[in-house]
């Protein structure tokens, strides 16, 4: 498989009244096209600036990042905007649904960003409502829903575009066990259709969903890449 994700030696600091808080100390990682990777690490370790970098939300202060064979550096931020609609999805742990909208139109909302043409988005809102098993609720209110199917509509809206990374941050984190278990066989199954998913977590269940772990501290890879136990939703485990 082709890498898809490199970061090599990447910095982040962040500066305060003349103080300078260092967030990444020098990050290098590889994540090939089809993998699901976790990020895990302490409160303050890095792992969520480090996929706000990966996922053109933010730009490091030294070092280099590619995504799919370009440097980040040689883009505009307008540029790297319409890179991350088309290639890129995330979801959130606090959902950022727009509470009075609609399932449908909260889907449908990065098309309007596209260079989708109008008359597929009708479809393209549907196949991937339906992807998450809420045809059912397409035309209630976000605020109606309950906290796993607000979930669930924050993953189809990251799908719409059909994108080929998905960065998920602390998906499960405001959900109880058994809808965030639901969340997760989602994301497994996204996975099992080739899409690749990096995972930002603190939480071991969800972690040993993914092929790999990264373990950040301090702003630092932790350990090396580590190889993880895969969960699958018939409760089998394999390397």
């Amino acid at each position: 498989m082709a890498i898809i994700i490199e970061a090599k030696n990447l910095m982040k600091n962040y500066s305060e009244d003349e103080t300078e808080t260092p967030a990444l100390q020098g990050v290098s990682l590889t994540i090939k096209e089809g993998e699901f990777v976790a990020i895990m690490g302490p409160s303050g370790s890095g792992k969520s600036t480090l996929l706000h970098i990966l996922g053109f939300l933010d730009r490091p202060t030294g070092g280099e990042y590619i995504f799919a064979e370009k440097n980040m550096n040689n883009y505009s931020d307008d540029e790297l905007a319409a890179i991350r609609n088309k290639k890129m999805g995330f979801v959130f742990q606090a959902f950022n649904l727009l509470p009075r909208t609609t399932v449908h139109d909260n889907v449908k909302l990065p098309l309007m960003y596209s260079h989708a043409a109008e008359s597929h988005w009708e479809s393209m809102t549907k196949k991937a409502i339906t992807s998450v098993g809420l045809e059912h609720r397409i035309n209630h209110e976000s605020s109606q829903l309950s906290g796993g199917e607000k979930q669930r509509v924050a993953i189809a809206r990251a799908l719409v575009n059909d994108p080929s990374v998905i960065f998920a941050d602390e998906p499960t984190g405001n959900l109880d066990s058994k809808s965030g278990g639901q969340v997760m066989e989602i994301l497994q199954k996204l996975h099992d259709e080739g899409k690749t998913i990096v995972l930002i977590t603190h939480e071991t269940y969800t972690a040993e969903y993914a092929q790999r772990i990264i373990r950040l501290k301090d702003g630092l890879l932790d350990t090396d890449l580590q190889v993880a136990t895969r969960r699958r939703a018939n409760n089998r485990f394999i390397k």
